[in-house]
């Protein structure tokens, strides 16, 4: 595995690889490497030859009061993994480098990026579309994988790949939880074992959701306010949202139709740690 940290270099050597026929895959991450990102590794391997994982905590895309600062960056410990999943480049650049001094564009998506983690994190989303359109550019993959546990993310990235012509295939992977339902995520190392415990709730929900819908109760907005409930009511808990949408345009969603999928959207602290999971729900 080679690491890069010069945008020019990755770029030569991804052209290098185009030119030679190879196949290229990309996962992106912001480090503090976890199971679900050796997932996307596995998967982008299923249908590429090459693979390029880049590590850049981007600081665009972290609102003012969040934890940019605090964010883990165990660089070794994410390099020995990547190595092992089989990564062929690995590509950590400076952010002077992503982000010079003179740079004066951004990349914006509306619709899709304005609800849910749009309305709570301003900005969020200007930084998450600047910085994946960036890499896109670097690494020229011709696939690029995502995990679907930030499925608004994901919707946002496909958007921009359809709207700006990008000929790069966008792969969704599914969500990878440890045993008691908890999403895996970087976060998760902010919890305490209480917190990480009362987090549960979540996949709770989706549970509940699931069971609900199953039993045909067509009214979303009850159901979400169920779970809401079922939230706030375990102990250091608190729901910022809970919602139904059409997976495709993240609309809202008020009432299920028969035959019909959707995905349950949630977000909630334990304790100080700000969570979010989501869930396909089949009407």
């Amino acid at each position: 595995m080679q690491i890069i940290t010069e945008p020019g270099q990755m770029q030569a050597i991804a052209e290098k690889l185009r030119l030679n026929r190879q196949c290229i895959g990309v996962v992106m991450t912001m480090g503090a490497l976890h199971e679900g990102h050796l997932s996307l590794v596995k998967l982008a391997r299923e249908s590429a030859g090459i693979i390029i994982l880049t590590i850049f905590v981007n600081p665009t895309q972290f609102g003012v009061n969040e934890d940019l600062h605090l964010y883990p960056r165990p660089f070794e410990k994410d390099a020995a993994l990547a190595k092992s999943a089989g990564v062929d480049y690995l590509f950590a650049p400076e952010t002077g480098s992503i982000y010079p001094e003179h740079s004066q564009t951004t990349v914006e998506c509306s619709g899709v990026a304005s609800r849910f983690e749009g309305e709570r994190r301003p900005g969020h989303f200007k930084g998450v579309a600047t910085i994946v359109t960036k890499l896109l550019n670097i690494t020229k993959p011709h696939i690029a994988i995502f995990g679907e546990k930030d499925a608004q993310q994901l919707a946002v990235i496909r958007r921009l790949v359809e709207d700006l012509n990008m000929d790069i295939k966008i792969i969704g992977a599914p969500i990878v939880r440890e045993k008691n339902g908890l999403a895996v995520s970087s976060r998760n190392i902010y919890l305490s074992n209480e917190e990480r415990d009362a987090a549960t709730i979540l996949y709770k929900g989706i549970c509940h959701a699931q069971q609900r819908v199953g039993e045909q109760a067509h009214n979303l907005l009850t159901i979400a306010e169920e779970i809401e409930a079922m939230i706030n009511r375990t102990p250091g808990c608190r729901s910022d949202y809970v919602g139904f949408v059409d997976e495709a345009t993240f609309e809202p969603v008020e009432t299920a139709e028969t035959g019909r999928k959707y995905l349950l959207l949630l977000a909630m602290y334990s304790g100080a740690v700000r969570l979010i999971d989501n869930g396909k729900i089949d009407a």
